[in-house]
C-alpha cells in the first residue's frame, strides 16, 4: 500500500519503520507516525501549518464548535463503506478520528504536510496509519483507495484521481461564501466575495460531481480563549490587523457567527 517517496517502490515493514528494495529506509517517530517527507520535497523548513495554528485548531476543534461538520462527515463516509480510505490533509486529526470511529472495519491512512499536526494527530486513533507527506507526492499506490475525505484542504485533483480505484470518490468538504460571515464583517471594511464552487472547474473529467449538500449552524463564542483560537486557525488570524483581532477577542458580548460549509462527493467512473 505505502510506496517509497523517492523511488516509487513499494514499501515493506522494517524494525521501527518502513523501507523498500533499493534500500530507502523511513523510521517511525515515537508518537507513531512515519515521516515520508523527503527533505528535497519540501518547501521550507518545517512545511505546513505551526504549533501555534495547531494548537488553536485542536483547542476549537475540541471544544465540540464544529461537531455537526464533523458529525456529517462521519456519516457520509459511512454510507459508502469504503474498504480502505484516506484524509488527504488531515490537520491534527479531528475530523480523521471520527471518520474511522465511522468505519470500524476499514483500512484508514491520514497525511498532513505539517509534521507538528500529525504529531497530534496521531493520537486520536493509533490503529490508523499516519504520515507526514507532501499531498502532491502522496505515497500510496495507484488505485489504492475507496474514500478520499479532503476537509478544509488543499487538493492536487490529479493526484487525487490517481489514488482513487474506479467507483470510488472524494468527499471534498470546504467552506460556503457566508461561512463566518459576522466574522469578517468585523475583521475587515470590504468583505471579499468568492465563487465557493470554482474547485468544480479543477475536477477530471472522469469524475462525477455525485452529491452535493449544505450544511449551516449558527455559533456563539462566550469566551475570548474561543475566538482567539478561531482567529489563529483561520488566514484571518494574519490577514486582519491587530487592532481589529483585538477588539473581537476582547468585546464584551458573545461573538454570534453562521457556520456554512459545502459536501461535494465525486466518484470516479469505471
Amino acid at each position: 500500500m505505502l510506496t517509497c517517496p523517492l523511488c516509487t517502490a513499494p514499501l515493506s515493514a522494517l524494525d521501527n519503520g518502513v523501507g523498500c528494495p533499493a534500500g530507502h529506509r523511513f523510521d517511525r517517530a515515537r508518537q507513531g507516525y512515519l515521516n515520508l517527507l523527503p527533505v528535497q520535497h519540501k518547501n521550507s523548513r518545517d512545511p505546513g501549518d505551526n504549533q501555534a495554528m495547531v494548537e488553536a485548531r485542536r483547542d476549537f476543534l475540541n471544544a465540540g464548535h464544529y461537531a455537526p461538520v464533523a458529525r456529517r462527515l462521519a456519516e457520509l463516509a459511512a454510507e459508502r463503506a469504503p474498504g480502505r480510505w484516506l484524509d488527504i490533509g488531515c490537520g491534527e486529526g479531528y475530523y480523521t478520528a471520527q471518520i474511522a470511529e465511522a468505519l470500524p472495519e476499514a483500512d484508514g491512512y491520514a497525511l498532513d504536510i505539517s509534521r507538528e499536526a500529525v504529531k497530534r494527530a496521531c493520537k486520536r486513533s493509533p490503529a490508523l496509519t499516519w504520515l507526514v507527506a507532501s499531498m502532491a507526492r502522496v505515497p500510496l499506490a495507484d488505485a489504492s483507495c475507496q474514500f478520499i475525505a479532503s476537509v478544509f484542504s488543499p487538493l492536487d485533483w490529479q493526484e487525487a484521481r490517481r489514488l482513487l480505484s474506479p467507483g470510488g470518490g472524494l468527499m471534498r468538504v470546504g467552506p460556503t461564501r457566508g461561512h463566518l460571515m459576522e466574522l469578517r464583517q468585523k475583521l475587515y471594511d470590504e468583505v471579499r466575495d468568492y465563487a465557493d464552487d470554482k474547485h468544480l472547474a479543477l475536477v477530471p473529467a472522469d469524475m462525477v460531481h455525485a452529491h452535493g449538500e449544505t450544511l449551516e449552524f449558527r455559533l456563539s463564542l462566550s469566551l475570548p480563549a474561543d475566538r482567539a483560537n478561531l482567529l489563529a486557525m483561520t488566514p484571518h488570524g494574519w490577514r486582519a490587523s491587530a487592532e481589529r483581532r483585538t477588539a473581537v477577542i476582547e468585546q464584551a458580548e458573545p461573538l454570534e457567527v453562521t457556520v456554512s460549509m459545502r459536501y461535494d462527493y465525486f466518484v470516479l467512473q469505471d
